[in-house]
């Protein structure tokens, strides 16, 4: 049976950051989390008569948002359900993602006892300032009490989420972040550059000229600085923004970079099933209103009225996402397995392309032999660049 990877996505928190351009309502109440919860349990049900006899499940990853944030026992009542209605596996990797200020001893001991495995702390820096700066509504001393109480309740597999580029950060707080970060100690590092989206906060204070972005080249230093800190710390740098410990990789998060099955539940959320690409509507309304209370049992046959979008993939896009997706790993992608996936070479599927890519491995930017092309740490600097010209 193929593997599965299951992402709940839970769209509540306590106060929209400045930067966040995430599917997520703040000052929600607990009414309306239960209303929510009641349409997820449904979509559950409806995907398992679909796809609980195809699939083992062995990545379950509840994001936001703030999961954190709701109710513990309906989070654990949402596990349940898809523990009952899919081939779980046994040793699977459960996430819940969770921020700091939204979790206390209690939370985390309703999690354990549910069957979570893995913790996602959303630290983004140990600098009180440079926290401020982003509408984040903990101090660093909340984020290291938290990864402290998850040790505590039990949970081994710990990932903190950090954030550089911050506006007017600087390379000293960045490195005593990633310092601080690797002194607890976790199992994971995420560490992302802050980018600029519409929509949010900071794009408007960014166009009225009231927000100092740090320059590009300081944003490259600093991304390069944590891929040789964590290194040297003991971290195994095994995708563009994410490092682990040997054998601690995410699970979950490797489906997406690697083209395999995974199903999105919850608002907004997406989904790749069968060279299927589908997305949940935006709109809570809707979807509480097409899966939610009062809704007789959705058969397998129904419509789904709640997508906001399906595409079955041609054999062209797949040939694209599995170079653009693969590339963000620092394993690159296999030759021989595009070949043996497409009936055709890289550079029989793409010889138009062939001149760039030897143009960045004489740069210094790819590695490229019989086996594999992958990019340098340098060539990843220019990864949107190079990938582009496979869309």
């Amino acid at each position: 049976m193929k593997k599965l990877g299951i992402y709940v996505h839970i769209p509540f928190c306590i106060k929209k950051c400045l930067y966040c351009d995430f599917l997520s309502f703040e000052n929600t109440a607990g009414p309306v989390h239960e209303h929510y919860i009641n349409a997820l349990k449904n979509e559950i049900q409806y995907y398992s008569k679909l796809y609980g006899d195809e699939f083992i499940v062995d990545s379950i990853f509840f994001g936001g948002g703030t999961p954190s944030l709701v109710d513990a026992e309906l989070l654990k009542q949402v596990l349940s359900l898809i523990k009952y209605s899919y081939q779980v596996d046994g040793n699977a990797e459960v996430t819940i993602e969770c921020n700091p200020k939204t979790i206390d001893e209690e939370k985390l001991r309703i999690y354990k006892e549910a069957g979570f495995n893995r913790v996602s702390i959303g630290v983004q820096t140990f600098d009180d300032t440079a926290l401020k700066r982003l509408g984040r509504i903990h101090q660093s001393q909340d984020a290291k009490d938290t990864f402290l109480l998850a040790r505590q309740a039990g949970f081994s597999n710990v990932n903190i989420d950090l954030m550089f580029a911050i506006p007017e950060h600087s390379m000293t707080v960045w490195q005593e972040t990633l310092r601080q970060a690797v002194c607890l100690e976790p199992e994971h590092i995420s560490f992302y550059s802050l980018q600029l989206e519409e929509d949010t906060r900071y794009f408007d204070m960014f166009q009225r000229g009231e927000l100092d972005m740090v320059s590009d080249a300081l944003d490259r230093d600093m991304y390069h600085y944590a891929c040789q800190f964590l290194k040297a710390s003991g971290y195994n740098h095994y995708e563009i923004s994410n490092c682990a410990k040997p054998g601690l990789e995410c699970r979950h998060n490797l489906k997406y970079w690697s083209m395999n099955d995974y199903l999105g539940l919850g608002l907004g959320a997406h989904s790749y099933m069968k060279g299927e690409r589908f997305s949940n509507t935006r709109d809570m309304d809707w979807y509480v209103t097409e899966l939610g209370e009062g809704q007789q049992e959705i058969r397998r046959t129904d419509e789904r009225k709640w997508l906001e979008w399906q595409h079955i993939n041609s054999e062209n896009d797949d040939m694209a996402e599995f170079i653009i997706t693969g590339m963000r790993r620092a394993e690159g992608i296999r030759l021989a397995e595009f070949e043996k996936q497409f009936g055709k070479t890289l550079f029989d599927a793409y010889p138009e392309q062939k001149k760039m890519i030897e143009d960045c491995v004489e740069k210094g930017w790819i590695l490229l032999d019989e086996q594999q092309m992958k990019f340098t740490v340098r060539g990843v600097d220019v990864s949107n660049v190079v990938l582009a010209e496979f869309v």
